[in-house]
């Protein structure tokens, strides 16, 4: 995407407006924001090549130009102040505050069945370990862990996350950071070894695990 400075404060204005209210035509944003039906246009359709919004076409009513409803895209979520890491971390230490260590330790270990569980449910049973390797990147990928796997030789691959969505979490507690590696160990086999080789919290760039069966 664009970076955020080339969007101009009217563009700005219109995002603002369609985030408050959802879906408007370009005749109701012309209106709420008292520009013209051509300048908005402008502006939706410039917004609509970096990939922020998108129309729908609107049933005909009557006479006249069909209307468009224009919306956010997923993509516009990143110009708009997201907390949630910072929410994130203030839980887990409120929890150890209320809870103590044990106490945060074992709701990251309930966490942890519940994820065992899951990934149980979609590797496939007495596939090759190169399957359920590729099968627990699928997962973590759609976790948004941007995961990859390389096969070193025969028997032996790399599970590659280039991204950590829990990042802010694990810095404030590294048993999120233990948990998973018991996690894929669980899930793959008593007949596999898994062993963390790079690790982003404290010698990388991302988090890299061979796995050996």
């Amino acid at each position: 995407m664009a970076p955020e400075t080339t969007i101009s404060d009217a563009k700005r204005k219109v995002l603002d407006l369609l985030k408050r209210q959802t879906a408007l035509t370009a005749v109701n944003i012309a209106s709420q924001l008292q520009l013209t039906d051509v300048a908005i246009r402008q502006h939706l359709g410039a917004l609509e090549e970096l990939g922020l919004v998108e129309s729908k076409p609107l049933k005909p009513n009557g006479r006249g130009r069909p209307s468009s409803l224009w919306s956010l895209t997923d993509l516009a979520d990143d110009l708009f102040p997201d907390h949630h890491a910072d929410l994130t971390v203030d839980l887990i230490n409120a929890t150890r505050k209320a809870l103590g260590e044990d106490g945060l330790l074992q709701i990251i270990e309930v966490r942890s069945k519940e994820q065992v569980s899951h990934y149980r449910t979609m590797i496939p049973k007495g596939a090759s370990l190169k399957k359920r390797v590729e099968a627990l990147a699928a997962l973590r990928s759609a976790e948004g862990y941007m995961a990859e796997v390389e096969q070193e030789k025969p028997g032996q691959y790399l599970l590659i996350e280039h991204h950590c969505p829990i990042c802010d979490a694990a810095k404030t507690c590294q048993g999120f950071c233990n948990a998973e590696l018991d996690v894929f160990r669980k899930v793959l086999g008593r007949d596999v070894n898994v062993e963390r080789i790079h690790h982003l919290m404290t010698d990388g760039d991302r988090c890299v695990y061979r796995i050996v069966g």
